[in-house]
């Protein structure tokens, strides 16, 4: 019966004063709805920036570079402490290159239930020639079909077909940049010059659009076929091995469980682009505070909207003590319409906040590949946004409520 009461103690004061109310519910939804909105936008930011990364890069690379010949015959010979040598124009041996064994891997990771996708690639540096034009840049000799289900580079062909490079093994596709500082479409003929002078005429069966700039003005794709003959390599040779995981986050554990197996160089994305995951978490960390921020300045706007109203109802409150109220039931009412505010403020926040987002996202910013903001959703923003809306409210409306059930109806009462 006594909580009965209390709550229709809370209602009449909220509705008593219902501007003071309404200011305090406009404090948590401005708060609540900036936390929405940071947030969805700062997961769409890093959403973009991970699909424009990942558009290039696996998650896993296995290479052979810099493997050197450490062993030293000199040295072998003369073991005696006291014998003292000299020697001239040292040379450091690089006695192997490359990836030769890689059938022997894949089988062996074709085998872990964590990998979604692998890929070969042979990749090396050529002179790109077209009539007078000449451009350096980078070849990568691909598994097509495998190419494609890592990076998904059919979607990314703006003319031509990337499964053309399957079949047709004189054929090459172009960044969309470097075919057009060659002069070159679909069908036209350009000329290949390795490092080592091998030249070789290829057809120009494709142009891809990455929305990485650099990748797109300096790259090039062959069938890793007709790669491996030009560079005169086995069938089983590869400079990289690339790998996908289900969790891209999930690099550690896997790397460990593959390393004693493999014996060449692992690299995780996290560690070839230590940039990338420090910009992701310096923008997850401002997003945060600056949302965080936001709702403890509503929690202070509450706070004196509190304490207002105590000390205007104080003689009311000396009343109901009088009447056998306890300082537990006061606590309890003040903390009942702080509660009221924060649930309010909280969902028409979430209201409010998931409508600005929605109309950001249509906002046209057509820059590397995006059409608008980027904006992504995810459900536990919208449940932390609203505990910390409620939260916030119940701490910012506990002191004013404690000290409101320590009055002392006698002093108050004879004024």
């Amino acid at each position: 019966m006594k909580k009965s009461v209390n709550n229709q103690i809370a209602g009449v004061h909220l509705t008593s004063r219902i501007g003071q109310t309404i200011v305090a519910i406009l404090g948590v939804t401005f708060g609540v709805s900036m936390y929405i909105f940071m947030n969805s936008f700062m997961n769409g930011v890093n959403n973009a920036q991970d699909d424009m990364a990942f558009s290039s890069m696996s998650h896993i690379r296995i290479y052979n570079e810099n493997n050197e010949q450490s062993y030293n015959p000199v040295e072998s010979f003369f073991k005696s402490p006291q014998t003292i040598f000299n020697i001239r124009s040292h040379k450091i041996m690089q006695y192997t290159d490359g990836i030769k064994n890689t059938s022997e891997i894949i089988s062996f990771l074709e085998n872990q239930q964590e990998i979604t996708g692998i890929a070969c690639q042979l990749n090396f540096n050529v002179f790109f020639r077209s009539g007078s034009k000449k451009i350096n840049g980078l070849i990568s000799g691909v598994e097509v079909a495998n190419e494609d289900k890592l990076f998904d580079n059919s979607s990314k062909v703006i003319s031509g077909k990337w499964s053309d490079l399957s079949y047709q093994k004189s054929g090459i596709i172009l960044g969309t940049n470097l075919a057009e500082d060659l002069g070159v479409k679909v069908n036209d003929n350009i000329n290949i010059l390795t490092s080592d002078g091998i030249s070789k005429n290829f057809i120009v069966v494709g142009i891809i659009e990455t929305s990485v700039k650099q990748v797109d003005k300096t790259k090039a794709w062959l069938n890793i076929s007709s790669a491996r003959q030009l560079l005169s390599k086995n069938r089983d040779y590869a400079s990289d091995i690339l790998i996908n995981i289900k969790e891209k986050d999930n690099t550690e554990a896997f790397l460990k469980k593959i390393e004693p197996v493999i014996p060449y160089q692992i690299e995780s994305w996290q560690v070839a682009n230590q940039q990338l995951v420090a910009m992701t978490q310096i923008r997850n960390i401002l997003a945060i505070a600056v949302s965080l921020t936001i709702l403890f300045v509503a929690g202070f706007g509450i706070y004196n909207i509190m304490t207002m109203t105590i000390n205007e109802k104080i003689k009311e409150i000396a009343i109901l003590k009088a009447m056998g109220f306890s300082g537990h039931d006061i606590t309890v009412i003040f903390l009942s319409q702080a509660a009221i505010i924060g649930f309010i403020g909280s969902v028409v926040g979430v209201i409010l906040g998931y409508s600005i987002s929605t109309l950001v996202n249509k906002v046209p910013f057509e820059i590397a590949g995006l059409s608008t903001l980027p904006i992504f959703y995810r459900y536990q923003d919208f449940l932390l946004a609203i505990a910390f809306g409620i939260t916030t409210t119940l701490i910012a409306g506990f002191l004013p409520a404690k000290k409101a059930s320590k009055i002392d109806p006698v002093i108050i009462i004879r004024g």
